[in-house]
């Protein structure tokens, strides 16, 4: 397997992608390549003593920033890291591409440098979401798409079962809508629709979800349009961080309670990573016709490890390949349905 790695993307590149990829090379057989400045990713390589040989290097001379018009950049910058990353996915030189860079310039790449899978209008991230004392949840859309049609969020639910099934290793997985009430008549026009799609879809789903009881495991697959599922994530991180923060601001208040600290800290730490996204590595860009994992724009090094160990079973499993097959299925069966009610 080759693992492609944007050496230039992110608020912490290219040093702690570097050191990112130095730690993971050391656990996998596969090789991964660093797309970026060549001088510079050598000379990180060099500092940080890498003198294996899974580690190389594909020069980028240009890079896109997170301010750029991502369509434009895309369409005008092949010589950025992104663009020449997902040429080398379509063109076969590479299974997996992973970056830190801007989420609208991978998305627009995934669209016009990869294509869409058939069958899906609309590409959705999906990221791992955090439940204290379960297995996490698999949140679907988290920023893709702002605005949704009722069949985006079937799909959506489509995808984030097949990732979690192949990859996170849950076989039918349930599937929940976000919604402002539990009942199938809550909600929106959008939700009411959706509902009845997911229903009559062979998911398991197990109907609408209330945002209080995400964190009650109540379902596998959490399917919403990407703009709720945005606030969602940075609410769950913004709250996960001021907790923590308010719990070492009291343990800090008498020797007492720091005592109490000392004793809780390995209880603590369990809490810190449940919430740490470097821990579950990056989201990968569902529906295209190659494998896209998105990073936090703030990955450290940590971050990348995880990301580029997240990526092989991503592969491995063909997740790709298995969403083409399923909405393939699922076209021939509306063309079928379609000539039946001629």
């Amino acid at each position: 397997m080759r693992i492609l790695l944007d050496g230039m993307g992110g608020d912490h590149a290219p040093e702690c992608v570097v050191e990112g990829a130095i730690a993971a090379a050391g656990q996998i057989s596969d090789e991964i390549v660093l797309i970026g400045q060549e001088e510079l990713l050598r000379q990180l390589l060099n500092r940080y003593g890498y003198r294996g040989d899974r580690i190389r290097i594909v020069h980028a001379g240009d890079t896109i920033s997170n301010d750029e018009s991502p369509v434009r950049a895309v369409r005008r910058k092949k010589d950025s890291s992104i663009v020449i990353g997902m040429s080398m996915v379509r063109d076969g030189e590479g299974d997996v591409f992973i970056s830190a860079g801007s989420t609208g310039a991978l998305l627009a790449g995934g669209l016009f440098i990869l294509g869409r899978v058939d069958g899906i209008d609309r590409p959705a991230l999906a990221t791992v979401y955090p439940v204290i004392g379960h297995e996490p949840s698999l949140l679907v859309d988290t920023g893709a798409n702002a605005e949704c049609k009722p069949k985006n969020l079937l799909d959506f639910g489509i995808m984030g079962s097949i990732y979690m099934d192949k990859v996170l290793g849950r076989e039918n997985p349930t599937v929940g809508l976000v919604n402002n009430g539990s009942e199938a008549h809550k909600g929106t026009a959008l939700t009411k629709a959706a509902y009845e799609l997911l229903d009559r879809s062979s998911l398991n789903f197990i109907g609408n979800i209330e945002a209080r009881d995400l964190q009650d495991a109540v379902c596998d697959v959490i399917v919403t349009d990407g703009f709720t599922g945005n606030v969602i994530i940075k609410l769950t991180e913004g709250m996960g961080l001021m907790v923590l923060r308010e719990l070492k601001s009291r343990f800090m208040t008498s020797t007492r309670s720091k005592m109490g600290a000392l004793l809780l800290s390995d209880q603590l730490r369990a809490i810190k990573s449940e919430f740490d996204y470097a821990e579950y590595g990056g989201a990968p860009i569902l529906g295209v016709k190659g494998a896209l994992l998105k990073m936090h724009g703030s990955s450290d090094a940590r971050a990348v490890e995880q990301t580029i160990l997240k990526a092989v079973p991503y592969v491995n499993e063909n997740v790709v390949e298995t969403i083409g097959s399923a909405m393939a299925e699922i076209v021939a069966k509306e063309g079928e349905n379609a000539e039946n009610h001629e």
